[in-house]
């Protein structure tokens, strides 16, 4: 019998949860440099050496090279990614202390059960039963653990590639998140979305500049009227569609599993039976620019001289230039804006042999499933692999039960996941280091 990792994957996961990875972005983050030293002794305890990369005082990632005897050295390393770090959360509002990695109703709770500690605890309980049972992957692997990641990367990720490139420059093709998981459209069929494509990333600060003066006084020249006519016009933008690859081949297979058609400026309300996947369908049909921030004057009385705006943006890729010359004609002659962070998008295509790895991998394993591939609005540490001319594919492959909002579990309140899901991605992943 071919032996399987899944017995210890639930408790991995419940294990990592238990560090309090807090990312307060630029306020620091809090138990990376524990949880990375965990994930450390979990590889060493079965022989595989580590080292750990620090960008600042305990913003720690992990990188392993596992090359064990009888994988191909001839091939190019596959990288295998996942980030120890996690948004915050507010306890009073869960059900469960997010930080308990309790382990109830059949799933694995706590901050970071689904973005993405169950991914990292797979991974873990693949490589430590096939070291254990000497069964080596088809080609050498590069595990590494992140940092930061839930602030764009910079202590993490970023870091490692612009720092210390050679950890994983001779990788040619990655796997992380997010993507692999199902989304069941009808009884006897579940599409496993694989993402290979995801939005590129502009937060930007809109500045209006106008005459200070007293508030009592009529000014034509207030910068908070000017700001806020500049982020009306942008919040009420409607962006044409701008369909990419991926995004045709998941609505295709949507099309043809519901009998529908999926018109693009009303892709949300066709959808909406695959409940809170159609909203990242949704924003992924074109570009986006959301306005999240407003800041402006210290007294009512007082008109300030200066008004300023936050702003996401997202691009479709291949369309930053369309997204930033729409910016401009909105914004007109009188609101300037300042780049605080892009990253680029990034894309990868849904063939060749690694692809067909993952479709066989989930089909064997759900004779009902079908891979397809999608296109992410949100953004991963694909952004900083991609640097190196590397592949990037989301696959953290989990079966789910149809009545779970997985969706909504990102970044939300009692997020959790089923332990037969985990289970399911440790055996598909573990298949998939044979064919890979």
């Amino acid at each position: 019998m071919t032996p399987t990792p899944a017995p210890e994957v639930a408790e991995l996961c419940a294990e990592l949860i238990r560090f309090d990875t807090s990312n307060f972005g630029p306020e620091g983050s809090r138990g990376e440099r524990d949880a990375a030293e965990w994930v450390a002794e979990k590889l060493d305890e079965v022989g595989i050496a580590s080292e750990l990369y620090e960008s600042a005082p305990r913003r720690t990632s992990v990188v392993a090279h596992w090359e064990p005897e009888g994988c191909d050295k001839s091939l190019p390393p596959l990288l295998i990614h996942g980030h120890t770090d996690v948004v915050p959360a507010m306890a009073s509002d869960w059900q469960v202390d997010p930080f308990a990695g309790e382990i109830r109703d059949g799933c694995v709770w706590g901050r970071g059960a689904v973005d993405m500690k169950d991914f990292d605890a797979m991974v873990l309980a693949v490589v430590r039963d096939r070291q254990r049972s000497g069964r080596a992957p088809r080609r050498p692997i590069r595990l590494v653990f992140t940092a930061d990641e839930e602030a764009a990367g910079h202590y993490g990720a970023h870091y490692l590639v612009e720092k210390h490139p050679d950890t994983v420059a001779d990788c040619t093709e990655a796997i992380g998140e997010v993507g692999g998981f199902s989304v069941t459209v009808r009884d006897d069929l579940r599409l496993y979305l694989i993402q290979t494509a995801e939005k590129g990333l502009a937060w930007l600060n809109l500045i209006a500049s106008g005459t200070a003066g007293h508030g009592s006084m009529r000014n034509s020249d207030n910068a908070v009227t000017t700001l806020a006519s500049a982020v009306s016009r942008i919040g009420n933008h409607k962006w044409p569609p701008r369909l990419h690859p991926a995004q045709l081949g998941f609505l295709h297979a949507v099309e043809d599993a519901l009998g529908v058609t999926v018109e693009a400026d009303s892709a949300e309300e066709t959808l909406a039976r695959l409940g809170t996947i159609a909203r990242m369908v949704g924003a992924t049909m074109g570009n986006t620019a959301t306005p999240t921030m407003l800041r402006a004057g210290y007294k009512h009385n007082v008109i300030p001289g200066e008004a300023i705006a936050g702003l996401d943006g997202r691009f479709v890729p291949g369309a930053e230039e369309e997204f930033f010359e729409t910016l401009a004609e909105l914004l007109g002659d009188l609101v300037r804006y300042e780049i605080v962070a892009k990253q680029d998008a990034v894309e990868a295509e849904f063939a060749g042999h690694l692809v067909d790895a993952m479709r066989s991998c989930i089909e064997d394993e759900d004779p009902q499933g079908k891979a397809v591939p999608f296109l992410m609005s949100g953004g991963t540490d694909a952004k900083a692999w991609s640097k190196l001319g590397i592949n990037c594919y989301g696959f953290a492959p989990l079966k789910l039960p149809a009545d779970l909002d997985f969706v909504a579990m990102f970044h939300g309140v009692d997020e959790r996941v089923p332990v037969e899901s985990l289970e399911f991605g440790t055996r598909v992943l573990d298949a998939f280091l044979d064919k890979a």
